[in-house]
């Protein structure tokens, strides 16, 4: 902020916009201009200017942010989903052109998914969303979505989504219990997320160590 400041005041037009206002600013009758001109250097009434001009600035720009809307729970899930693919290895390398990031269950995501995805890329291959109804259509799937429609069957589908490899994640209480790998939870009225470091391990998953350090929970 300070530095945009400084750059619009080196300019002619904001110097001279500057030095008309903070003569207004400055006095009210023609008498006090002349005292101000006399007694108040050029660049002390440029500063007092600069400090207004800093306050409208700030001002305006408290507005914009309290106008902007915040994002929703399942957008802030959704870029985390993206970007838990840039900090995993899989136990072995995946031959399709693309990275699959999947939602076993009903879809919790809505176009939410798609818009944090789109035009993105992990490892060079291009990240497509998909939807699946059971775990045995996962095959290709680097990152498993489990929603919590799926709560009551959560361990007949983390069983049969062991033969893929693929990273799981959710958001149902006691995911982790389960055998679960991620886990979003609320805390603090934020989004954060703990991890079944071993569930991982098991599965030949390895999740970074700037992961794990980001991460509100880590079992061993």
């Amino acid at each position: 902020m300070l530095n945009f400041l400084v750059r619009e005041a080196n300019t002619k037009a904001a110097k001279q916009q500057i030095r008309e206002l903070t003569k207004s600013a400055c006095v009210t009758r023609s008498r006090d201009l002349m005292l101000c001109e006399r007694y108040l250097s050029a660049s002390l009434c440029f500063r007092r200017r600069a400090i207004t001009l800093l306050a409208v600035l700030l001002l305006a720009h408290s507005v914009t942010l309290a106008e902007t809307p915040r994002p929703t729970e399942y957008q802030v899930k959704a870029a985390y989903l993206y970007n838990f693919g840039k900090f995993v290895e899989w136990p072995q390398s995946e031959t399709s052109a693309d990275f699959r990031l999947c939602v076993l269950g009903e879809d919790p995501f809505g176009a939410s998914l798609d818009s944090t995805i789109s035009s993105a890329t992990i490892d060079g291959k291009k990240v497509q969303a998909r939807r699946i109804a059971k775990p045995q259509e996962s095959s290709g799937c680097r990152i498993v979505f489990v929603a919590s429609s799926e709560s009551g069957r959560v361990d007949r589908d983390l069983a049969a989504l062991s033969s893929v490899a693929a990273l799981t994640v959710s958001d149902m209480p006691n995911f982790l219990e389960h055998g679960g790998m991620i886990q979003f939870v609320e805390s603090e009225r934020r989004v954060r997320f703990e991890v079944n470091l071993k569930a991982a391990q098991q599965h030949g998953i390895h999740l970074s160590s700037e992961l794990l350090k980001v991460a509100l929970k880590v079992q061993q």
